[in-house]
């Protein structure tokens, strides 16, 4: 009886795919298996000195850096982000966090203590509702079997919407917004530092540069996308 209600409400308020907008099936969930199977994964874990790394060359130094996706405006990455972000979908960054540690449980991404999600400002947060970066933080805590630390990276100002900004506007904008609260959590750690899209790098370059002014630490980078 509950199978046939549930077929029902399916048929009638079909769940639609967060990539093509199409009805998924009842074996899928969040992203259609079409969607799923042409993701355009980077592969950028195999190459250490990949896109996403040279970006971050010669401004704040990095254990390895990489990045899950390709994101192109118009896409369907750009579609299941904007469900990821703005329609209310966290388990979405969960579920690609899960399916990217897979793919990076051999690599050198694998050996860190810590991962550690950008953090949003409390007001955005509130809002919202949920940290995207922190969920997909999440998936590859699963996978890896790493400890996630939510609490102590914290952004204490909230700056304006980095969209329209040239590169040194996004980089003023975030000098200085970013505060550990107890540095000795993460001292003599190796971090991994976890973000939605790579774009220009000014987010990563800010956290980074706060976290490795504890002794000891090191910053490894992963991004659910990079903005081709």
């Amino acid at each position: 009886m509950i199978r046939y209600f549930q077929a029902l409400v399916s048929l009638l308020y079909p769940e639609l795919c967060a990539g093509c907008k199409r009805s998924l099936y009842e074996h899928e969930s969040l992203i259609c298996t079409h969607c799923l199977y042409h993701l355009p994964i980077t592969n950028f874990h195999l190459d250490p000195a990949n896109a996403a790394s040279k970006q971050l060359w010669g401004r704040v130094p990095l254990q390895a850096v990489s990045s899950y996706l390709y994101y192109v405006k118009g896409s369907t990455v750009q579609n299941i982000l904007h469900h990821l972000k703005y329609f209310n979908k966290p388990e979405i960054g969960n579920m690609l966090g899960k399916r990217y540690g897979e793919l990076l449980y051999c690599s050198t991404f694998r050996h860190v203590d810590l991962i550690v999600p950008v953090p949003l400002h409390p007001k955005k947060l509130k809002k919202r509702g949920y940290n995207q970066s922190e969920f997909f933080a999440k998936g590859l805590s699963e996978s890896f079997k790493v400890p996630i630390e939510t609490g102590n990276l914290i952004r204490h100002t909230r700056t304006e919407s980095q969209t329209t900004k040239r590169r040194y506007e996004r980089y003023e904008n975030m000098k200085e917004i970013f505060e550990v609260l107890k540095p000795q959590t993460f001292q003599d750690k190796h971090i991994l530092l976890v973000d939605d899209v790579l774009t220009t790098g000014a987010t990563i370059e800010a956290c980074a540069y706060k976290l490795l002014e504890i002794a000891g630490v090191r910053v490894s980078v992963v991004t659910l996308a990079y903005t081709k």
